[in-house]
C-alpha cells in the first residue's frame, strides 16, 4: 500500500516497518527503566482507545512505564498547562497529539528545550522541526484518506451534484490534508461536482452547521465530514430533520460501521489503523530513548471501506469481531416520506 501525501515539511513517508524492534532493542529497553507520558487531544472515541492500546502493549513489553495518559479535551489552554506540568515531572519522553499549531508551539518547544524526547502524532505545531524540536511524527496517510473518501463517494453522485464539505476550523495538519485531498480528487476526477465548504470549531457545531448548509444550498445531496464522530452527529441530525444525503467520512467507529452495514447514509469510509499507529509510535519512542536513528515521518496507510467489506474491515481495524448485535435502523420508502424500520448487524 502506497502513501499519497508528504509530511508537514515535505518529507517522504517511511513505513512503520522501519521502526521494528530487534531482540537486543527489547533487552536494552527492559534494562533501562524509562518513563513516558501520553498527551492526547481527547480520550473519547474508538480511534483513541485503539491507539492507546497499541502503545501500552508495546511499552509494557519493553518495561517502559506510562506515567500518565492525559485528555486535553481539544483545549489549547489545557494542553499547554499539562505540557508545562510534565516538564517539571520530567518523564524521559512524551508522546503527544497537538490540538493546534501556532497556539501550542511555544509549549512544545519548551518540552524540547527541557531535554524530554518528543514524539508527535498526526500534527506538528508551527515552527517545530524534526531532529531539532521533536524526534519523529507518526501519523496516518491523511492525504490518502481524503482521496479514498472522495473515490468511494463519487459513484453515488449524479452528474452535476453538489457536495457539502465539513472541515475542522482549527489549523490541523491531519484534517487539512484530508480536506485538500478530497477536493483535489473531485476536481481531477469529477469536475462536474460542486462543493460547498464550511468548517466547525467544536464537535457540537457540526450537525447544526450541516442543517444550515442545506438551508443555504438545497441542492446538496451528499456530505464529506473529516472524521467519524462529528460525521455521525451530522447523519443523525439530518435524518431526524428528514434528510438522508449520501455520506463519506474518515474512521470506522462502531456507530458509523453499523450505519454503513445497514446502507444508511454512509457509503464511503476511509479508515485509519489506529492500533498499528499506536504500535509504531511506541516503537519509535523506544528506539529514540535508545538513541537509535528514526525517520522524521512515519505514515500508516489507510483502508477503503464500503458496505461490501465493512465486517472484515471492522475486524482488521479494531482487532475484534464485528458486532453481532442487531440494531433498529430507519429507512425511507421510495416516495421519500414514510419510514419503515428494519434490523441489521455488521457481522
Amino acid at each position: 500500500m502506497t502513501i499519497s501525501g508528504l509530511g508537514p515539511h515535505g518529507e517522504r513517508a517511511s513505513p512503520p516497518e522501519r521502526v521494528s524492534l530487534l531482540p537486543e532493542d527489547l533487552a536494552a529497553a527492559r534494562a533501562a527503566t524509562r518513563r513516558v507520558a501520553i498527551v492526547l487531544h481527547t480520550l473519547d472515541g474508538d480511534w483513541t482507545k485503539q491507539q492507546i492500546s497499541g502503545m501500552l502493549g508495546i511499552f509494557g513489553d519493553c518495561g517502559v512505564v506510562v506515567t500518565e495518559v492525559i485528555d486535553c479535551g481539544f483545549s489549547v489552554n489545557r494542553q499547554v498547562s499539562e505540557l508545562d506540568r510534565l516538564i517539571v515531572a520530567a518523564p524521559d519522553a512524551i508522546v503527544a497529539l497537538p490540538v493546534a499549531n501556532e497556539q501550542v508551539a511555544a509549549a512544545f518547544r519548551r518540552v524540547s528545550e527541557s531535554g524530554i524526547r518528543l514524539i508527535l502524532l498526526e500534527n506538528v505545531p508551527t515552527g517545530l522541526l524534526p531532529g531539532k524540536h521533536y524526534t519523529s511524527l507518526v501519523s496516518s496517510d491523511n492525504f490518502g484518506l481524503g482521496k479514498m473518501a472522495a473515490a468511494g463517494l463519487a459513484p453515488h453522485l449524479v452528474e452535476g451534484a453538489a457536495v457539502g464539505v465539513l472541515g475542522f476550523a482549527a489549523d490541523f495538519f491531519a484534517t487539512n490534508e484530508r480536506e485538500i485531498a478530497f477536493a483535489n480528487w473531485l476536481q481531477a476526477n469529477r469536475p462536474d461536482v460542486r462543493s460547498h465548504v464550511r468548517r466547525f470549531g467544536a464537535m457540537d457545531e457540526a450537525a447544526e452547521l450541516a442543517l444550515q448548509m442545506i438551508a443555504d444550498h438545497p441542492d446538496i445531496s451528499a456530505f464529506f465530514v473529516v472524521w467519524d464522530t462529528p460525521a455521525n452527529a451530522v447523519a443523525t441530525r439530518l435524518q431526524s430533520a428528514g434528510y438522508t444525503p449520501a455520506m463519506a467520512t474518515v474512521d470506522l467507529g462502531e456507530d458509523v460501521a453499523i450505519a454503513l452495514a445497514a446502507g444508511r447514509q454512509f457509503v464511503s469510509v476511509a479508515a485509519q489503523l489506529p492500533f498499528q499507529q499506536g504500535v509504531a509510535a511506541a516503537r519509535t519512542t523506544i528506539l529514540a530513548l535508545l538513541d537509535r536513528t528514526v525517520p522524521a515521518w512515519i505514515a500508516i496507510p489507510g483502508m477503503s471501506v464500503a458496505q461490501s467489506n465493512v465486517a472484515d474491515s471492522f475486524q482488521i481495524i479494531w482487532r475484534k469481531p464485528a458486532p453481532a448485535r442487531r440494531c433498529a435502523c430507519l429507512a425511507l420508502r421510495p416516495d421519500g416520506k414514510s419510514r419503515t424500520v428494519r434490523s441489521v448487524s455488521i457481522g
